[in-house]
């Protein structure tokens, strides 16, 4: 058990009577949530058809703290606004996604004054018990048929108490990075960037964090789970899939793969937009999406630019289509 600060009664009372178990037998922390928010915690119960489940312990912190030095009000806000909608997504969405984009059950959520509770399904629980730090074809797989799926769900769909424009990058949501981007040109062709992603008229939700450290796997790396939902909201699909890419591949392996990556992206939209029940042409948004990717991976650097001058992903791959897209507003 976690010592009383980290882990106190009213904790155990709210695990117990959400899962009707008897008792929790022993807790770890899971990891530490970002700008020290809080933490997640495995609760392994006793008395209960639930060996164990995840509470997300957010706490709002006396004070702030941010990697790159990004530290104020209104990130403080935007974190807020964040816990909000992931707890609405929980409560309305997270229902409705099936086995081709699985999510964690939500058993409860409860708001206090200095922070949220969200108590969940413990996918390592449920097979989904392997991390990856580098993908094979399988992984990959997995993760493009869980966002083909996850799009396809929401296709065309209003965002309800969700962020209007999910990830977690997006320009309305980032004035100071914006000052900060040293970049005229891609300074000045922000606000073109946003409209043009708003603009398609195949929009949907978007995860908004689709990183590879957010997906959970099978053993065999073949079906994956999602989770973290934060910055879920509306949005081009594009979005997902290009900060996905980003988040498993270097300059080199983007360069190589992005074909073959997008096509097996798109054959699996086919069948998930076939599957149910709706009249999408799948063919015209195909079309939409692909010319909206290098676009999406510019907003995406963008943000990067602003944020923090000089990281990995702001590689070679990533200036070649920001350049391409620049010359084509």
């Amino acid at each position: 058990m976690t010592d009383s600060d980290q882990f106190d009664a009213e904790l155990i009372a709210f695990v117990l009577s959400s899962t009707g178990a008897e008792a929790i037998s022993g807790t770890e922390v899971v990891q530490s949530l970002w700008g020290g928010y809080g933490q997640i915690v495995r609760c392994h119960l006793t008395g209960s058809d639930t060996s164990s489940v995840i509470l997300k312990h957010v706490r709002w912190p006396a004070e702030q703290s941010h990697k790159y030095g990004w530290a104020s009000d209104r990130s403080h806000q935007r974190k807020l606004k964040s816990y909000q909608v992931e707890t609405a997504w929980y409560q309305r969405n997270a229902s409705r996604c099936r086995d081709g984009c699985r999510v964690p059950a939500c058993f409860a959520v409860e708001h206090r004054p200095e922070g949220v509770l969200l108590l969940l399904e413990d996918l390592d629980s449920a097979g989904f018990d392997g991390r990856r730090h580098r993908v094979g074809d399988a992984e990959v797989d997995a993760c493009l048929t869980w966002l083909a799926n996850f799009h396809a769900t929401f296709m065309k769909e209003q965002p309800d108490a969700l962020w209007p424009t999910g990830t977690y990058w997006h320009l309305a949501t980032r004035p100071d990075e914006l000052e900060a981007l040293e970049d005229l040109r891609l300074k000045a062709a922000a606000a073109e960037l946003d409209r043009r992603l708003a603009d398609s008229p195949f929009q949907t939700f978007v995860h908004g964090d689709a990183k590879l450290a957010n997906f959970c796997f099978r053993a065999d790396g073949a079906t994956a789970a999602a989770v973290d939902f934060q910055y879920v909201g509306g949005g081009c699909g594009m979005k997902d899939v290009a900060y996905f890419i980003s988040s498993c591949f270097d300059e080199d392996e983007c360069e190589r793969q992005e074909a073959d990556l997008l096509d097996r992206y798109f054959e699996r939209l086919h069948g998930a937009l076939l599957s149910r029940d709706n009249d999408i042409n799948s063919r015209e948004l195909e079309a939409n999406w692909r010319e909206l990717y290098p676009v999406a991976w510019t907003d995406f650097f963008r943000f990067l630019q602003g944020w923090s001058p000089g990281h990995w992903k702001a590689h070679g791959y990533s200036k070649r289509l920001a350049n391409e897209v620049l010359n084509s507003l």
